[in-house]
C-alpha cells in the first residue's frame, strides 16, 4: 500500500524531466509562448513524486514542477529490485501492465514508463503500454498501478495469518511414494521419461532366442553314429 512521505526524511536525487510541452497564444503583437514541464523525482528506494509546472521560460517551468514533485512524494512496496505481483494501471485512455521479472531481466519498458520505474529503484520488470501514448497519461497510469501493490506482510495481516519468513515455512514433501520409487522416477526423468527396458542388447538376445527355438541359426551339423558303415 502506498504511503505519503515528506522530502526532509529522504535523500532525493536530481529531478528527471519527462516532457516539456510548448504552447503558443496568438496576440496582437505576435505569438506568446508558454511551457509546461512534467517532472518526476525519487530516491531509488521505493519513493517517487510527480510534479507539473507552467511558466514563460523552460527553466522556470522545470523548477516549479520539481517543487511540486517534492510535495507529492509517495512510497510504494517493492520486493527487492522488482514488484511483488502483477498489476494493471489505468488513467483516461491509457493502460499500463506491470509484471515482476527475474533477476537479470532488466527494464523492459518505453521511455516514459522507464523513467518512472528507474527513479523508483526497480531494476527488473516487464511492462506493456496500451491505448494513449500521452506521457502524462502513461505516468499517471503507471502510478495508479503502483498504488495497487500490496506487500506480503499486508496480505497476511488482512487474512489474519502470522507473517513468517520464507526460511521458517514448513517444507512440503510428496506423499504416497517411498524413497526407492521416488529415486526410480527421478532416474527415469533424467533419461527423458523412458524406463529401462534392457537396451538394444536385450532385444538382440530375444531375436537370437527365437531363432534357436525355430531351428535356425548356427546349430551343430548332425554326425553319423559310430557303429554305422558306408554301403556301396
Amino acid at each position: 500500500m502506498a504511503h505519503r512521505m515528506t522530502a526532509r526524511d529522504l535523500e532525493l536525487g536530481e529531478e528527471r524531466v519527462v516532457r516539456v510541452n510548448r504552447t503558443a497564444a496568438v496576440v496582437k503583437g505576435g505569438r506568446r509562448f508558454g511551457f509546461a514541464a512534467l517532472v518526476i523525482v525519487g530516491d531509488r528506494r521505493g519513493t517517487i513524486g510527480l510534479g507539473q509546472g507552467k511558466a514563460r521560460e523552460v527553466p522556470n517551468s522545470i523548477e516549479k514542477a520539481a517543487r511540486d514533485a517534492r510535495k507529492n512524494l509517495v512510497r510504494y512496496p517493492l520486493r527487492g529490485d522488482t514488484i511483488p505481483h502483477q498489476v494493471v494501471g489505468k488513467y483516461r485512455s491509457s493502460r499500463v501492465i506491470l509484471r515482476p521479472a527475474a533477476p537479470g531481466t532488466g527494464i523492459k519498458a518505453g521511455a516514459t514508463v522507464r523513467a518512472v520505474v528507474e527513479e523508483l529503484g526497480i531494476r527488473n520488470i516487464l511492462t506493456k503500454a496500451m491505448g494513449s501514448r500521452n506521457p502524462l497519461n502513461l505516468v499517471k497510469a503507471t502510478l495508479d498501478g503502483l498504488s495497487q501493490l500490496r506487500s506480503k506482510e499486508e496480505i497476511f495481516t488482512l487474512r489474519g495469518l502470522p507473517v513468517l519468513a520464507d526460511r521458517d515455512r514448513p517444507k512440503l514433501e510428496p506423499t504416497g511414494l517411498d524413497k526407492e520409487e521416488r529415486a526410480r522416477k527421478q532416474k527415469d526423468a533424467r533419461r527423458g521419461g523412458k524406463p529401462d527396458r534392457g537396451g538394444r542388447g536385450g532385444a538382440g538376445r530375444g531375436r537370437r532366442g527365437r531363432g534357436e527355438e525355430e531351428g535356425g541359426g548356427d546349430a551343430a551339423p548332425e554326425t553319423p553314429e559310430a557303429g554305422a558303415t558306408e554301403t556301396k
